[in-house]
């Protein structure tokens, strides 16, 4: 099974590779036939990956040895859930399941434009499957999930199976890790396809806003896998590494978050092209920065430049990456330098007071967060290239910078919605802004006169109640209005009005959804911690609550054995219904231990416990924290995600428009085929 594994990453790369230059010599010559072997080869590139994927899958759940890969990342006892997560566990696994969601992604892509978009397609098949040869490369000769083990066995040097494997990172034997990878490679790859669009409208010229329009949902979906990845990780640092928090601005959490950041710049962006024709140059340089991003962060994961609790193995693949990740930034820049004058605007700003000049700033803001959060994470790779000492930044010049910043994008996100195109008048203003700013303002006096006395966390509290008022205030107008002019009830009127434009709206719901995370956020400003040596029957106390250990216990199974505190929990006094069971477990395999954090979860706060072992056999040492608002951080993660499912929805009104357009196509073709079925008669006549 290797040599099959093996065999079809080379079919990957000779596919891929023919697919690159048969749609550069196709759309040279206008060669269609050539363009379509092109697709053709897109199409069996999918099936030799899917074939390689399957052989890896199927040699880590029969527990093949043999293959290096699967002694160093899985073992008999482990569970067959994290056996099939295996697959993108390691550096080798993870770099060929990139490869094969960029298959996916490609067939998609060409299936769904085969007829459409002719100029621009073979152009977009380069970028795709260029990329796809990158990685195929990587498989081959750096990274090679079917490399054997050779190991002398009794009597002679054939290879045989190691009795057991090192078993999968103890870290990584958790649900949300089975789906966090999946869904951050998700976004990675997904943001290929905006790219190689724009690419290829700046290659043939087409540089209107129709590869705006084809790739809009392709955007929404890149980006709502990455910001589920996102909010995925950060719930697994936040219940597995123990540590207390859920962000620690790790290199490789930083890395996931600034394509996430150029990707909403972009999002937001393009708004203003489809309407005004204004920014084409600017969203070029957005998606391009976008896609660099999401090859860099791959980079961060898998070179070794920065240390970081996620990143794989130091490895000589980082020359690669850099390779890679100069042609593309040379060779889009070049192509966009060529075609500046292409790019002219048709249209100005007209005012600084209006919802493109909101989007703009809402740009500048995303742009300013993401360069802030790339200068911090490369600032020790800098420091020790030019001084050769590497100073690390820590999260306090994250969190200095990046909270005033915050806070900007948070006000620009209620302001949008109150600025009318164009121009907004001052009578707008007053109108618009009037009970939005009166009630953030009372709440903050509210928050204030209860001792919130945290300068960022009462602007952020003030700030949410703003943009929330917006809103809701954009929805309940926009129902009045619809339901006085047909008759509807308000609920009605309320999803009819969504469903008629259903990417305002569900962005309005996203919004809404941002608004939840950074009050989750904000509570962050009044976290407790403690520490304590706790033998059975002495107690601890944190905040408003009293933990007393009732006893320690040790637990043994064929994966890890483990021991953990009982503990008992006081509210105010009064004993709580429920014990807390924080463990530490020791991997058998890996030889690795891990924390298991105790949790109790409320809307207004956690309780989060963690138990690191005994003293003198007898005394648990148990560090507790009181973590307010964190559930609204996954909810608002929930709203986002149902926010963006409703924005990819097509709106009434876009599919009244498509049904109108295949219509009239339809009578076109009638009225064609009558007419040449008429010149048939006619010369059949004569």
């Amino acid at each position: 099974m290797p040599e099959i594994g093996n065999f079809s990453i080379i079919l990957v790369f000779v596919f891929s590779a023919y697919a690159v230059l048969a749609s550069l010599i196709g759309a040279k010559t206008d060669n269609r036939r050539l363009i379509r072997s092109a697709e053709r080869a897109v199409i069996i590139n999918f099936a030799m990956i899917t074939l390689a994927v399957v052989t890896l899958w199927t040699l880590l759940l029969t527990d093949s040895f043999t293959v290096a890969y699967v002694s160093a990342h899985s073992n008999r006892d482990l569970p067959f859930f994290y056996k099939f997560s295996s697959l993108w566990a390691g550096q080798e696994g993870s770099l060929m399941f990139w490869g094969w969601l960029l298959s996916i992604y490609s067939i998609f892509c060409v299936l769904q434009n085969r007829n459409r978009h002719r100029a621009m397609m073979p152009y977009v098949i380069v970028v795709l499957m260029a990329t796809q040869c990158f990685f195929s490369i990587l498989n081959l000769f750096v990274a090679n999930p079917f490399t054997t083990l050779a190991i002398a066995g009794p009597g002679g040097s054939q290879a045989f199976a190691p009795p057991d494997g090192n078993g999968l990172n103890p870290l990584l034997q958790y649900p949300m890790m089975v789906i966090h990878p999946v869904m951050l490679y998700l976004g990675y790859v997904g943001f290929i396809v905006p790219f190689a669009f724009a690419m290829a409208a700046l290659a043939t010229k087409q540089l209107g806003d129709t590869w705006i329009k084809t790739t809009r949902r392709w955007t929404m979906v890149a980006w709502f896998f990455q910001s589920c990845g996102i909010l995925l990780g950060a719930a697994w640092a936040y219940h597995v590494l123990g540590w207390g928090g859920y962000w620690g601005w790790d290199p490789v959490e930083n890395a996931s978050l600034m394509p996430w950041l150029m990707g909403t710049a972009f999002l937001h962006s393009v708004m203003i092209q489809e309407k005004k024709g204004m920014l084409k140059v600017w969203n070029m340089v957005l998606i391009i920065c976008t896609f660099f991003l999401c090859i860099f962060g791959t980079f961060l994961t898998r070179s070794g430049v920065v240390s970081s609790v996620h990143a794989f193995a130091q490895s000589a693949i980082g020359t690669y990456f850099v390779i890679f990740l100069s042609i593309v930034l040379a060779s889009s820049l070049t192509l966009l330098f060529d075609r500046l004058k292409y790019l002219k605007s048709e249209n100005q700003l007209d005012s600084m007071v209006s919802r493109e000049s909101s989007f703009l700033f809402n740009n500048l803001i995303l742009l300013a967060a993401c360069f802030a959060v790339f200068w911090g994470t490369m600032f020790p790779v800098i420091s020790e290239a030019v001084k050769g000492v590497k100073i690390t930044v820590g999260a306090p010049y994250f969190n200095k910078i990046n909270f005033p910043i915050g806070l900007f994008l948070l006000f620009l996100t209620g302001v949008g919605p109150l600025f009318a195109w164009r121009h907004t008048s001052l009578k707008s203003l007053r109108k618009n802004f009037l009970m939005p700013v009166f009630l953030g303002f009372a709440v903050g006096v509210v928050l204030f006169a209860f001792g919130i006395h945290d300068f960022y966390a009462l602007m952020c509290f003030m700030l949410c109640v703003f943009v929330t008022t917006t809103i809701v205030a954009e929805f309940y107008k926009g129902a009045k209005a619809r339901g006085r002019s047909s008759g509807e009830d308000f609920l009605t009127a309320l999803i009819n009005l969504t469903h008629r434009n259903t990417r305002r709206y569900g962005g309005y719901v996203i919004h809404f959804g941002i608004v939840l995370i950074f009050m989750g956020v904000a509570g962050a400003a009044f976290n407790k911690q403690v520490k304590a040596d706790m033998a059975v029957g002495e107690r601890a106390h944190i905040g408003s609550y009293t933990l007393q250990c009732t006893d320690i216990q040790n637990d043994d199974n064929p994966n890890y054995s483990s021991q953990r505190a009982l503990l008992a929990v006081y509210h105010n006094g009064v004993k709580q219904n429920y014990t807390l069971r924080p463990e530490q477990r020791f991997y058998k395999a890996s030889g690795q231990p891990t924390t298991e954090v105790a949790l109790h979860t409320s809307a207004v706060e956690d309780l989060y416990v963690v138990f690191s072992g005994t003293v003198n056999s007898d005394k648990a040492i148990i560090q507790a924290f009181v973590n307010p608002l964190v559930l609204w951080i996954w909810i608002g993660g929930l709203v986002v995600v149902f926010g963006t499912v409703i924005a990819m929805i097509p709106s009434k009104g876009e599919m009244e428009r498509r049904n109108a357009w295949e219509t009239e196509w339809e009578h076109i073709i009638a009225a064609r085929e009558e007419e040449l079925n008429q010149v048939a008669k006619e010369r059949t006549r004569a």
